[in-house]
């Protein structure tokens, strides 16, 4: 049957309608700066962490980089918001790096690390854990305290666990110094327990798991002869120690995992679930040049209260290293929603990542997958199957990033502390905003 033109075009137009108001809008592209770089292209700001306390206060914490650190002028800054996000008071400075905020017990805590300073004494390159505390609602904080001693530490602002009076977090040690470059290849993993009533700037109020360096699990890591294949891992040669230029002067360093986020799988139903609650899963960014997989690992305690670190297993008998989660190559945050038992993922999304590397715009920042504009919201009863949620925010271009967030619950909403800039930022990694963003009644997105 021949359709008559007009009615032909009237059907054109709904559905060109029809596919504009399915259009994805942000869910929170407002934004308030709490932070900004007072010289853009020489003071990036890094690592934003935020956390909701009881009484309804906002904490938020970041940190800025470059060469000011040289002159001993503490670095990372904490601040306070009782209106809902809207404005912000400086509460404290530290010399931290990679901190993040939690609460346990009636104190908040500020944990990170030393920084390493290029050309300082050797005692300021340690990277050793460093940890503040707040006894008022991150008021006021105590003086920096040091938990190990001529360590090497690395992490992000990643999420923590509480279970069983227990706080549980991850920070990661580089075990060996073997890497020329981005060393992501020999960082292993440390789940740390403390009793939450506990005074957690004192060393012995923590339990640390087992070490597991990403370099160990691979036969032929060392030796640029790895046993693994159809899979595509890695996507770009792997010349450990080296980095290797995969294009356009653009290098990408050994396989490695980093920036670990720790939960426990809670449905008795999961292949995974662990009944006498004693299992931990850790999930990282995992460092395979490509898109589309984070890295797992878990702890298990033990009888005797210590904590092994290992590789779960699938109901096959073999091992998994690498699972898939969008966005899982770059920084991600997990939050866990005990009302309505999903797993909340926050991370960044790709769109170009196999356009060859010497074809990229002289303006891109890294490898191809290494795209951060565009900050987005999944959901996921398992942690393995993801459901899209929604655009958070977007940079205007890949310069101005969204990226390297982190989110908390506030009631009926998410509230996320992104690491930023505009187009004033030096690159996509080195922002010049630390942006709070309000994703409202979070829970309606699940469908």
């Amino acid at each position: 049957m021949k359709i008559p033109k007009l009615t032909f075009l009237f059907v054109l137009l709904a559905s060109v309608l029809v596919e504009m108001s399915a259009r994805v809008t942000p869910l929170a592209q407002a934004h308030v700066a709490v932070g900004e770089s007072p010289d853009p292209q020489h003071i990036p700001l890094y690592t934003p962490s935020i956390l909701r306390l009881a009484s309804g206060r906002l904490v938020a914490a970041y940190e800025q980089g470059g060469e000011q650190r040289l002159k001993g002028e503490p670095w990372a800054f904490i601040l306070t918001s009782d209106d809902h996000g809207r404005t912000w008071q400086q509460r404290g400075r530290a010399t931290v790096t990679h901190g993040r905020l939690f609460v346990a017990g009636n104190a908040v805590y500020y944990l990170g690390h030393s920084a390493v300073l290029v050309g300082r004494r050797p005692e300021d390159r340690s990277g050793d854990l460093r940890i503040l505390r707040s006894d008022d609602a991150g008021k006021t904080w105590g003086e920096a305290v040091d938990l190990t001693h001529a360590q090497k530490w690395h992490q992000s602002a990643a999420n923590v666990w509480h279970a069983r009076g227990n706080v549980y977090l991850v920070m990661e040690r580089r075990v060996s110094d073997a890497i020329a470059g981005w060393f992501v290849g020999e960082l292993a993993p440390v789940l740390m327990r403390a009793t939450e009533t506990a005074d957690l700037t004192r060393a012995e109020s923590w339990t640390f798991a087992s070490e597991l360096d990403f370099a160990q699990l691979l036969p032929g890591y060392r030796t640029n002869q790895l046993g693994i294949d159809y899979f595509g891992v890695p996507f770009f040669p792997s010349a450990f120690p080296a980095q290797g230029d995969v294009g356009g002067g653009r290098m990408s360093a050994p396989l490695g995992w980093l920036e670990t986020n720790v939960v426990q799988i809670e449905d008795p139903n999961h292949y995974w679930f662990d009944p006498s609650g004693h299992t931990f899963h850790l999930f990282m960014r995992a460092h395979t040049g490509g898109t589309g997989y984070a890295a797992m690992a878990k702890v298990v305690e033990q009888a005797d209260g210590s904590m092994r670190t290992e590789l779960e297993s699938v109901p096959s008998g073999k091992k998994i290293l690498w699972v898939p989660m969008p966005g899982g190559h770059m920084r991600f945050h997990i939050t866990y929603d005990p009302q309505t038992k999903f797993y909340w993922l926050l991370s960044s999304q790709p769109t170009d990542s196999m356009t060859r590397a010497e074809r990229l715009p002289a303006g891109r920042y890294g490898l191809p997958n290494n795209e951060r504009h565009r900050l987005v919201l999944h959901f996921s009863r398992n942690m393995v199957d993801w459901c899209f949620a929604g655009v958070v925010a977007m940079g205007a271009t890949p310069n101005e990033s969204r990226h390297y967030a982190s989110m908390d619950i506030d009631g009926d909403d998410l509230v996320i502390l992104s690491r930023s800039g505009d187009a004033r930022a030096k690159s996509a990694h080195d922002g010049n905003l630390i942006t709070f963003h309000r994703v409202k009644n979070f829970r309606e997105l699940v469908y």
